[in-house]
């Protein structure tokens, strides 16, 4: 077994996390980590990668969400649809994404010690791109997936992102249910680099050996988004796509040093 499924095997030792259930399929849930005492406590909404497919889900997120309330922060570990069997893709995936971060203000999360006014998103790979999409939702218009936020961003950490859908081929074809001849209005609400400038500050991180996603993809998003006026930052580490995921590695320190200590 490597050490990161270590971690992942360890993580399920420590303090239980609260399970919440923001819809009726069975991968509608979102767990949250939260620290000892009364908070109020800054929120991380953690979503994972995987191309927006099974298998991958929110379990790989689950050390990173140990490490998040060691430092104070409360952590919330979405599962959403994905392709294939669950239902996912346009607009179940987004919706889903969207109505576990609002579940937030419902009366069970909202009691849990949570400060609503200091919400980050932090997305690994394709769950990056979920982050990014989620972070400019007070901009989608009305009646579009996600339109209209009960509860919003003040940042986001983008960790090895999908940046540029057209770049991620078949997947981000399937997630969006065309290409963006066919529907473009997609592809423009959803695609990150459509979406330059968001208005909250974004921070990526990326492996510069990331053979997955290509570093290249991240540079090519913070120079359009800093031609534009965007409050962005780059942070190139060594080491591959599951790096920023791992609380062991140095590009995960990183990206926590970017979040830095809750007040």
């Amino acid at each position: 077994m490597s050490s990161f499924a270590l971690r992942v095997a360890r993580s399920a030792l420590r303090r239980p996390a609260t399970r919440y259930r923001y819809g009726a399929h069975p991968h509608q849930v979102a767990d949250l980590h939260h620290p000892m005492g009364t908070g109020p406590h800054p929120v991380v909404v953690v979503l994972h990668g995987g191309y927006w497919q099974g298998p991958y889900t929110k379990l790989i997120m689950r050390p990173l969400c140990v490490d998040l309330v060691r430092r104070g922060y409360a952590a919330l570990n979405v599962e959403y649809r994905r392709l294939g069997r669950d239902g996912g893709g346009w607009p179940q995936t987004f919706d889903d994404v969207a109505t576990a971060i609002d579940h937030l203000a419902s009366p069970g999360p909202r009691d849990a010690g949570l400060d609503l006014d200091r919400v980050t998103l932090l997305g690994h790979s394709a769950g990056a791109q979920l982050a990014l999409w989620a972070a400019g939702r007070p901009e989608v218009p009305a009646g579009a997936p996600g339109a209209a936020p009960e509860v919003t961003a003040i940042r986001v950490l983008a960790m090895a992102p999908v940046c540029d859908l057209e770049r991620a081929g078949r997947p981000a074809r399937e997630l969006l249910g065309g290409t963006p001849e066919e529907v473009p209005e997609r592809w423009r609400q959803a695609d990150p680099m459509r979406r330059i400038p968001l208005a909250v500050p974004v921070a990526l991180v990326h492996g510069v050996g990331d053979e997955t996603i290509s570093v290249e993809s991240s540079r090519a998003y913070v120079a359009a988004a800093r031609a534009a006026g965007a409050d962005v930052t780059l942070v190139q580490t060594p080491g591959e796509h599951r790096d920023p995921i791992d609380p062991s590695r140095e590009a995960w320190k990183t990206a926590v040093g970017w979040l830095g200590e809750p007040n």
